[in-house]
């Protein structure tokens, strides 16, 4: 009977062991060491704001073209007997040069029967006028003192001429068809195609070839129209315009003029779209081995001189958030201050009439920080918003403009 009390009371037994084991040990320990506390300071970095005068570029991009260009059609109809070397595709041709031509066998037949013709004509004229001499003395024998003028031969007279201006004309149209036998540039250009073949007869109209000019070249650049306020002028901008390209693996440019604007949005893509000019795109006139042609049909992006704009602040993106600025007073203290952004592109917010000379504003991202907070300011050098690193490369100036 003991044994079977003892069984079962043991467990009990051991469990007021640990017990009275764990409030021995709660009650010898030793409280740990209490230390005082302290609060923690951001530590920041900081630039000095430089307001600057800066002009606006705006960015764009578009396509080069020859300002004028025209297909090369047939006036008279014939066999091609003759097509230059230079008729080819992508050949320099100057104003005036033979590109091809046409039989002129017919056309010189044509010329000679109309040369004859007005020979005739001339002929007839001169014996007309021979009888109306005649007939003026006949009839100063009668009293009449007025003579008709079918007695003096005037209507045969008339006839006589409007025959000599019909062959005149005969002639004139001949000569011209057989000038039209030879196929000449209009302008200096380059041949973009070429549709004939020597031996094919060709009628009248015939598609012979399209010539691009070279001697200016256009460039339509789309911008929104919130950038238009940039434009020193928005019907005649009259600005220059920087285009480059990628070629063989570098970077070329010319430079351009800003003509016109068409003045119409377009409805595809809302765009307002600038004209831009440039001379002599493919050397002809300047031979200078140091600049590369400007050949139709590149892509560039443009680099539009825009208006001057003074007192504006330019920061790197990553220092703005949510149109506000943390800056640190003089005292070390944060405020939070609410900018006014007048353009952003991709590495940089302009901002104008919010950030004063000699402000300073905090490279360092603060998190749940708070007007009037302290903070620590290790970086405290008279530098600029241009000398922070972390500004990275330059920027492309294709961006969006924000309008205040």
């Amino acid at each position: 009977m003991l044994k079977i009390l003892f069984r079962r009371l043991f467990p009990l037994f051991i469990l007021i062991v640990f017990i009275l084991t764990a409030f021995l040990l709660n009650s010898t320990k030793t409280p740990p060491e209490e230390k005082p506390t302290t609060d923690h300071v951001p530590i920041v970095n900081v630039i000095h704001i430089q307001p600057e005068t800066m002009p606006f570029n705006l960015s764009s991009y578009g396509t080069v073209n020859p300002k004028y260009k025209t297909q090369l059609v047939t006036e008279v109809a014939g066999r091609i007997i003759d097509v230059s070397d230079n008729f080819v595709s992508g050949g320099i041709v100057k104003k005036g040069e033979k590109l091809a031509r046409i039989e002129p066998s017919d056309y010189e037949a044509d010329l000679m029967q109309a040369q004859a013709s007005l020979a005739q004509a001339l002929a007839a004229l001169d014996e007309e006028k021979a009888r109306g001499e005649v007939a003026k003395n006949d009839w100063k024998g009668y009293d009449s003192k007025v003579a008709p003028e079918l007695g003096l031969r005037i209507p045969h007279l008339k006839k006589e001429q409007a025959n000599v201006k019909y062959a005149k004309a005969s002639l004139a149209r001949a000569e011209r068809n057989l000038e039209r036998t030879i196929i000449r540039a209009p302008f200096d250009g380059i041949i973009k195609n070429r549709n004939i073949d020597l031996g094919q007869y060709v009628s009248l109209g015939t598609n012979m070839g399209e010539l691009f000019d070279t001697d200016i070249a256009e460039i339509r650049l789309p911008i929104t129209d919130s950038e238009l306020v940039y434009l020193t002028s928005v019907d005649r901008p009259n600005t220059q315009v920087e285009l480059s390209t990628q070629l063989a693996g570098q970077t070329h440019t010319w430079l351009g003029q800003i003509i016109r604007s068409e003045g119409v949005i377009n409805t595809d893509n809302r765009m307002i779209y600038l004209v831009a000019e440039v001379k002599d795109p493919y050397l002809r006139r300047d031979s200078n081995t140091h600049t590369t042609k400007l050949k139709y049909g590149s892509f560039v992006t443009a680099k539009i001189t825009g208006r001057t704009v003074e007192n504006l602040v330019k920061l790197p993106r990553n220092l703005v958030h949510n149109n506000q600025v943390t800056l640190i007073d003089n005292d070390n203290k944060v405020e939070i201050r609410t900018v006014n952004i007048v353009r952003t592109d991709l590495n940089y917010v302009y901002i104008k009439d919010s950030l004063r000379l000699g402000d300073k504003v905090s490279t360092t991202r603060l998190f749940n920080v708070k007007n009037g907070q302290t903070v620590k300011v290790i970086s405290n050098k008279n530098q600029s918003q241009q000398d922070n690193p972390t500004q990275g490369a330059p920027s492309k100036e294709l961006a969006k403009v924000v309008k205040s």
